[in-house]
Protein backbone atom coordinates (compact mmCIF):
# COMPACT_ATOMS: atom_id res chain seq x y z
CA UNK A 1 0.00 0.00 0.00
CA UNK A 2 1.35 3.45 -0.91
CA UNK A 3 2.11 5.97 1.82
CA UNK A 4 -0.74 8.35 0.83
CA UNK A 5 -3.24 5.48 0.77
CA UNK A 6 -2.00 4.27 4.14
CA UNK A 7 -2.30 7.76 5.62
CA UNK A 8 -5.83 8.07 4.25
CA UNK A 9 -6.70 4.73 5.83
CA UNK A 10 -5.44 5.98 9.19
CA UNK A 11 -7.57 9.12 8.97
CA UNK A 12 -10.62 7.09 8.00
CA UNK A 13 -10.02 4.83 11.00
CA UNK A 14 -9.78 7.88 13.28
CA UNK A 15 -13.05 9.30 11.90
CA UNK A 16 -14.83 5.96 12.56
CA UNK A 17 -17.18 5.94 9.56
CA UNK A 18 -19.12 2.98 10.98
CA UNK A 19 -20.58 5.34 13.59
CA UNK A 20 -21.89 7.85 11.04
CA UNK A 21 -25.27 6.11 10.58
CA UNK A 22 -25.97 6.98 14.23
CA UNK A 23 -25.75 10.65 13.24
CA UNK A 24 -27.52 10.35 9.89
CA UNK A 25 -30.44 8.07 10.81
CA UNK A 26 -32.25 10.42 13.24
CA UNK A 27 -31.88 13.32 10.80
CA UNK A 28 -33.42 11.20 8.04
CA UNK A 29 -36.24 10.28 10.42
CA UNK A 30 -36.91 13.93 11.22
CA UNK A 31 -37.01 14.78 7.53
CA UNK A 32 -39.33 11.84 6.75
CA UNK A 33 -41.67 12.79 9.57
CA UNK A 34 -41.77 16.42 8.44
CA UNK A 35 -42.51 15.46 4.84
CA UNK A 36 -45.24 13.05 5.97
CA UNK A 37 -46.93 15.78 8.01
CA UNK A 38 -46.53 18.73 5.61
CA UNK A 39 -46.03 17.18 2.18
CA UNK A 40 -43.07 19.52 1.63
CA UNK A 41 -39.28 19.17 1.72
CA UNK A 42 -36.81 21.99 2.35
CA UNK A 43 -34.05 20.27 0.36
CA UNK A 44 -31.13 22.64 1.01
CA UNK A 45 -31.93 22.71 4.72
CA UNK A 46 -32.09 18.91 4.78
CA UNK A 47 -28.67 18.59 3.12
CA UNK A 48 -27.05 21.15 5.44
CA UNK A 49 -28.59 19.42 8.46
CA UNK A 50 -27.14 16.07 7.39
CA UNK A 51 -23.70 17.60 6.80
CA UNK A 52 -23.74 19.33 10.19
CA UNK A 53 -24.69 16.10 11.96
CA UNK A 54 -21.89 14.20 10.23
CA UNK A 55 -19.37 16.94 11.03
CA UNK A 56 -20.26 16.86 14.74
CA UNK A 57 -20.02 13.06 14.79
CA UNK A 58 -16.61 13.06 13.10
CA UNK A 59 -15.35 15.82 15.37
CA UNK A 60 -16.51 13.91 18.45
CA UNK A 61 -14.88 10.70 17.20
CA UNK A 62 -11.55 12.41 16.48
CA UNK A 63 -11.51 14.19 19.82
CA UNK A 64 -12.38 10.91 21.53
CA UNK A 65 -9.52 9.13 19.74
CA UNK A 66 -6.94 11.60 21.03
CA UNK A 67 -8.45 12.18 24.48
CA UNK A 68 -8.77 8.47 25.34
CA UNK A 69 -5.11 7.97 24.46
CA UNK A 70 -4.07 10.91 26.63
CA UNK A 71 -6.09 9.58 29.57
CA UNK A 72 -4.60 6.10 29.23
CA UNK A 73 -7.86 4.35 28.35
CA UNK A 74 -6.72 3.04 24.97
CA UNK A 75 -4.03 0.57 26.02
CA UNK A 76 -2.67 -2.65 24.52
CA UNK A 77 -5.32 -4.53 26.51
CA UNK A 78 -8.19 -2.81 24.69
CA UNK A 79 -10.27 -5.30 22.69
CA UNK A 80 -12.08 -2.82 20.46
CA UNK A 81 -11.01 -1.72 16.97
CA UNK A 82 -7.55 -0.08 16.86
CA UNK A 83 -7.42 3.67 17.46
CA UNK A 84 -5.24 5.90 15.32
CA UNK A 85 -3.57 7.82 18.13
CA UNK A 86 -2.97 4.78 20.34
CA UNK A 87 -1.46 2.90 17.40
CA UNK A 88 0.93 5.77 16.68
CA UNK A 89 -0.50 6.26 13.20
CA UNK A 90 -1.30 9.91 13.95
CA UNK A 91 -0.14 12.29 16.66
CA UNK A 92 -2.42 13.72 19.34
CA UNK A 93 -1.86 17.18 17.88
CA UNK A 94 -2.85 16.05 14.38
CA UNK A 95 -6.02 14.34 15.54
CA UNK A 96 -7.09 17.19 17.82
CA UNK A 97 -6.49 19.71 15.03
CA UNK A 98 -8.67 17.65 12.71
CA UNK A 99 -11.34 17.49 15.44
CA UNK A 100 -11.28 21.28 15.77
CA UNK A 101 -11.68 21.64 12.00
CA UNK A 102 -14.63 19.25 12.00
CA UNK A 103 -16.29 21.17 14.82
CA UNK A 104 -15.58 24.46 13.03
CA UNK A 105 -17.26 23.06 9.91
CA UNK A 106 -20.25 22.05 12.02
CA UNK A 107 -20.37 25.54 13.53
CA UNK A 108 -20.41 27.21 10.11
CA UNK A 109 -23.11 24.85 8.89
CA UNK A 110 -24.99 25.54 12.11
CA UNK A 111 -24.98 29.26 11.41
CA UNK A 112 -26.66 28.55 8.07
CA UNK A 113 -29.29 26.48 9.87
CA UNK A 114 -29.73 29.17 12.55
CA UNK A 115 -30.51 31.67 9.80
CA UNK A 116 -33.55 29.52 9.02
CA UNK A 117 -34.46 28.21 12.47
CA UNK A 118 -33.51 31.17 14.64
CA UNK A 119 -32.41 31.20 18.27
CA UNK A 120 -33.66 27.70 19.21
CA UNK A 121 -31.50 26.11 16.52
CA UNK A 122 -28.50 28.29 17.42
CA UNK A 123 -28.72 27.24 21.06
CA UNK A 124 -29.22 23.59 20.13
CA UNK A 125 -26.22 23.68 17.81
CA UNK A 126 -23.98 25.30 20.42
CA UNK A 127 -25.08 22.71 22.99
CA UNK A 128 -24.29 19.90 20.55
CA UNK A 129 -20.82 21.31 19.87
CA UNK A 130 -20.09 21.81 23.56
CA UNK A 131 -21.20 18.25 24.28
CA UNK A 132 -19.00 16.94 21.48
CA UNK A 133 -15.98 18.41 23.24
CA UNK A 134 -17.19 17.50 26.72
CA UNK A 135 -17.82 13.87 25.78
CA UNK A 136 -14.17 12.96 26.38
CA UNK A 137 -12.68 16.39 27.17
CA UNK A 138 -12.54 18.64 30.19
CA UNK A 139 -12.08 17.76 33.86
CA UNK A 140 -15.14 15.48 34.02
CA UNK A 141 -15.77 13.89 30.60
CA UNK A 142 -19.27 12.63 29.92
CA UNK A 143 -17.92 9.33 28.57
CA UNK A 144 -16.08 8.60 31.82
CA UNK A 145 -19.19 8.76 34.01
CA UNK A 146 -22.60 7.09 34.14
CA UNK A 147 -24.41 9.63 31.94
CA UNK A 148 -23.02 8.71 28.52
CA UNK A 149 -26.15 6.84 27.47
CA UNK A 150 -28.30 9.79 28.55
CA UNK A 151 -26.12 12.11 26.44
CA UNK A 152 -26.55 9.85 23.40
CA UNK A 153 -30.30 9.59 23.94
CA UNK A 154 -30.59 13.37 24.16
CA UNK A 155 -28.40 14.40 21.22
CA UNK A 156 -28.46 11.38 18.88
CA UNK A 157 -32.17 10.89 19.41
CA UNK A 158 -34.47 13.60 20.72
CA UNK A 159 -32.47 16.68 19.71
CA UNK A 160 -31.52 15.31 16.28
CA UNK A 161 -35.04 14.31 15.26
CA UNK A 162 -36.85 17.25 16.85
CA UNK A 163 -34.28 19.78 15.62
CA UNK A 164 -34.46 18.41 12.08
CA UNK A 165 -38.25 18.42 12.13
CA UNK A 166 -38.27 22.02 13.38
CA UNK A 167 -35.88 23.12 10.66
CA UNK A 168 -38.16 21.60 8.05
CA UNK A 169 -41.49 22.86 9.43
CA UNK A 170 -40.55 25.74 11.79
CA UNK A 171 -42.90 24.10 14.28
CA UNK A 172 -42.62 21.36 16.89
CA UNK A 173 -45.17 18.70 17.77
CA UNK A 174 -45.22 15.68 20.05
CA UNK A 175 -44.44 13.22 17.26
CA UNK A 176 -40.77 14.20 16.60
CA UNK A 177 -40.05 14.17 20.33
CA UNK A 178 -41.43 10.64 20.65
CA UNK A 179 -39.65 9.46 17.50
CA UNK A 180 -36.44 11.04 18.79
CA UNK A 181 -36.80 9.17 22.07
CA UNK A 182 -37.39 5.90 20.24
CA UNK A 183 -34.36 6.31 17.97
CA UNK A 184 -32.14 7.52 20.79
CA UNK A 185 -32.67 4.27 22.68
CA UNK A 186 -30.80 1.98 20.20
CA UNK A 187 -28.10 4.66 19.85
CA UNK A 188 -27.67 4.48 23.62
CA UNK A 189 -27.60 0.68 23.30
CA UNK A 190 -24.52 0.97 21.09
CA UNK A 191 -22.70 2.84 23.85
CA UNK A 192 -23.96 0.43 26.49
CA UNK A 193 -22.62 -2.51 24.49
CA UNK A 194 -19.30 -0.73 23.93
CA UNK A 195 -18.91 -0.10 27.66
CA UNK A 196 -20.05 -3.63 28.50
CA UNK A 197 -17.27 -4.98 26.27
CA UNK A 198 -14.65 -2.64 27.79
CA UNK A 199 -15.87 -2.95 31.38
CA UNK A 200 -12.69 -4.36 32.93
CA UNK A 201 -10.20 -2.15 31.07
CA UNK A 202 -12.36 0.91 31.76
CA UNK A 203 -12.39 0.12 35.48
CA UNK A 204 -8.62 -0.16 35.56
CA UNK A 205 -8.39 3.22 33.83
CA UNK A 206 -10.72 4.80 36.39
CA UNK A 207 -13.63 5.05 33.95
CA UNK A 208 -16.94 4.62 35.81
CA UNK A 209 -19.58 4.20 33.12
CA UNK A 210 -23.17 3.11 33.60
CA UNK A 211 -22.04 -0.44 32.83
CA UNK A 212 -19.72 -0.23 35.84
CA UNK A 213 -22.60 0.59 38.17
CA UNK A 214 -25.04 -1.89 36.64
CA UNK A 215 -22.57 -4.75 36.41
CA UNK A 216 -22.68 -7.37 33.68
CA UNK A 217 -26.16 -8.71 34.47
CA UNK A 218 -27.69 -5.26 34.77
CA UNK A 219 -25.96 -4.09 31.59
CA UNK A 220 -27.34 -7.05 29.65
CA UNK A 221 -30.87 -6.24 30.85
CA UNK A 222 -30.44 -2.55 30.04
CA UNK A 223 -29.14 -3.38 26.55
CA UNK A 224 -32.17 -5.58 25.89
CA UNK A 225 -34.56 -2.88 27.11
CA UNK A 226 -32.93 -0.21 24.97
CA UNK A 227 -33.44 -2.35 21.86
CA UNK A 228 -36.98 -3.51 22.58
CA UNK A 229 -38.48 -0.28 23.93
CA UNK A 230 -38.45 1.74 20.65
CA UNK A 231 -41.29 -0.32 19.14
CA UNK A 232 -43.89 0.42 21.87
CA UNK A 233 -42.72 4.03 21.99
CA UNK A 234 -43.23 4.41 18.24
CA UNK A 235 -46.62 2.71 18.42
CA UNK A 236 -47.64 5.40 20.92
CA UNK A 237 -46.97 8.14 18.35
CA UNK A 238 -50.03 9.44 16.52
CA UNK A 239 -49.42 7.58 13.27
CA UNK A 240 -52.78 5.83 12.89
CA UNK A 241 -52.65 2.73 10.77
CA UNK A 242 -49.05 3.32 9.75
CA UNK A 243 -47.00 1.90 12.63
CA UNK A 244 -47.40 -1.81 11.88
CA UNK A 245 -44.16 -2.11 9.77
CA UNK A 246 -42.25 -1.41 13.01
CA UNK A 247 -43.26 -4.83 14.33
CA UNK A 248 -40.58 -6.24 12.00
CA UNK A 249 -37.98 -4.64 14.28
CA UNK A 250 -38.66 -7.07 17.12
CA UNK A 251 -37.27 -10.20 15.40
CA UNK A 252 -34.27 -8.08 14.40
CA UNK A 253 -33.58 -7.21 18.03
CA UNK A 254 -33.53 -10.76 19.40
CA UNK A 255 -30.32 -11.88 17.60
CA UNK A 256 -28.61 -8.78 19.01
CA UNK A 257 -29.64 -9.49 22.59
CA UNK A 258 -29.07 -13.26 22.63
CA UNK A 259 -25.23 -13.28 22.33
CA UNK A 260 -24.85 -11.34 25.58
CA UNK A 261 -26.94 -13.90 27.44
CA UNK A 262 -24.94 -16.71 25.83
CA UNK A 263 -21.78 -15.23 27.34
CA UNK A 264 -20.24 -13.41 24.38
CA UNK A 265 -17.47 -11.02 25.44
CA UNK A 266 -14.34 -9.23 24.29
CA UNK A 267 -13.68 -9.22 20.57
CA UNK A 268 -16.82 -11.30 19.98
CA UNK A 269 -18.80 -8.13 20.62
CA UNK A 270 -17.08 -5.98 18.00
CA UNK A 271 -19.24 -7.24 15.14
CA UNK A 272 -22.32 -7.00 17.36
CA UNK A 273 -21.65 -3.28 17.83
CA UNK A 274 -21.94 -2.68 14.10
CA UNK A 275 -25.12 -4.74 13.90
CA UNK A 276 -26.62 -2.79 16.79
CA UNK A 277 -25.91 0.47 14.96
CA UNK A 278 -27.63 -0.90 11.87
CA UNK A 279 -30.67 -1.77 13.99
CA UNK A 280 -31.31 1.95 14.44
CA UNK A 281 -31.09 2.37 10.65
CA UNK A 282 -33.60 -0.46 10.25
CA UNK A 283 -35.99 1.31 12.61
CA UNK A 284 -35.75 4.48 10.50
CA UNK A 285 -36.42 2.51 7.31
CA UNK A 286 -39.45 0.78 8.85
CA UNK A 287 -40.71 4.09 10.21
CA UNK A 288 -40.28 5.71 6.78
CA UNK A 289 -42.24 2.86 5.17
CA UNK A 290 -45.03 3.39 7.67
CA UNK A 291 -45.05 7.14 7.09
CA UNK A 292 -45.31 6.56 3.33
CA UNK A 293 -48.43 4.44 3.71
CA UNK A 294 -51.81 6.09 3.10
CA UNK A 295 -53.69 7.04 6.25
CA UNK A 296 -57.06 5.94 4.94
CA UNK A 297 -58.55 9.37 5.50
Amino acid sequence: MSAPAQALGHWIAAARPKTLPLAVAPVVAGIALAVAETGQLALVTAIVTLLAAVAIQIGTNLHNDAADFERGTDTAERVGPPRATAQGWLSVRQVKTAAHLAFLSAFILGLILAWRGGLPILLLGLAALASGYAYTGGPRPIAYGPFGELFVLAFFGIAAVAGTFYLQTLALTQAPLAVGLALGLPAAAVLMLNNYRDLETDRRAGRRTLAHYLGQAGSRAAFAALLLAPVPVLFAVDLPGRAWPLLAALPLAIPLIAPLYRGAKGTELNALLGRTGRYQVALVLLLSIGLALPTGE
